[in-house]
């Protein structure tokens, strides 16, 4: 089943020449084949999805549905083999050479022999930025997640949530206009899970930023998105789009409330769908 996403027009991006809306991601008919000596494996297929500045949406989806394929297809990191994508308007590829997105991945990767600002500072040295301008902008956004005051601390001196608020820094700080993230809290306990979601609620709220969200947890993308996609397996297919009209401003105390359990239910009910589709 092919589906589309798309955002409160509140929060819709710059029109382009014609008036029309660009948006931050866009495929059609999208499909992606991996040739291996085993044969072909059908990663994704018919992948139509339109998401508008400022939204978060959560690709949600059992283990192997492809749902960290279409990121890495969104990153350019991988490309497909039929059908489109285009990300602010432009191919998959320009906008990966233009710097238009960050990508938080689900271990920190934070290089043990950098402090923490040394980290966060690594793409900017690679742009070419001066010593002032780098300063700044791990400065505000090592703010922005909270980290002020770790600045010389080393990877290995911060917990597993913290050295994520760094990954997440360190993306931030290219100043993209897309923030991608495949499963960044996944291995951390349910407490500091918590803690996190807080706190990437607030970010989107401050930033604006369009986030783009891989997690195999109900609550976790009710909690945080949007819009949900919910991904059926082999090949990876959009079975539905789950509107989450909670308001924008969220606490954990929501996660009780009639309207997040009916949301839930639906999430769950198409991922169940999802599975009896391949039976």
């Amino acid at each position: 089943m092919s589906s589309s996403v798309a955002i409160n027009p509140s929060f819709a991006g710059d029109s382009g020449a014609n008036g029309a809306v660009e948006m931050a991601v866009q495929t059609n008919d999208l499909s992606l084949t991996f040739e291996t000596a085993d044969g072909p494996v059908h990663a994704l297929s018919g992948i139509n999805l339109t998401i508008e500045h400022g939204d978060f949406v959560s690709f949600i989806g059992p283990s192997g549905c492809g749902k960290t394929t279409l990121m890495r297809v969104i990153a350019d990191l991988e490309k497909p083999t039929a059908g489109s994508i285009q990300v602010n308007g432009t191919s998959a590829e320009q906008a990966r050479l233009a710097r238009a997105y960050g990508y938080v991945f689900q271990s920190a990767a934070l290089y043990p022999w950098r402090n923490i600002a040394d980290n966060i500072a690594l793409p900017l040295e690679i742009m070419g930025l001066s010593a002032a301008e780098r300063r700044e902008r791990v400065a505000r956004n090592m703010e922005l997640v909270e980290l002020s005051g770790f600045e010389r601390k080393f990877p290995w001196q911060l917990s597993g949530g913290m050295q994520q608020r760094a990954s997440i820094a360190r993306a931030l700080a290219v100043e993209p206009q897309l923030l991608l993230m495949d499963e960044p809290f996944g291995a951390l306990d349910e407490i500091v899970r918590d803690h996190l979601n807080q706190q990437i609620l607030q970010l989107w709220n401050k930033t604006r930023k369009t986030i783009v969200f891989v997690t195999h947890s109900i609550p976790e993308s009710v909690y945080l998105s949007s819009k949900i996609v919910v991904m059926s397996p082999r090949p990876g297919r959009i079975h539905s789009v789950i509107d989450c009209d909670l308001p924008r401003e969220r606490d954990l105390s929501i996660r009780e409330t009639p309207e997040f359990l009916e949301i839930a239910r639906r999430v769950r009910e198409g991922l169940r769908e999802g599975h009896a589709d391949e039976s």
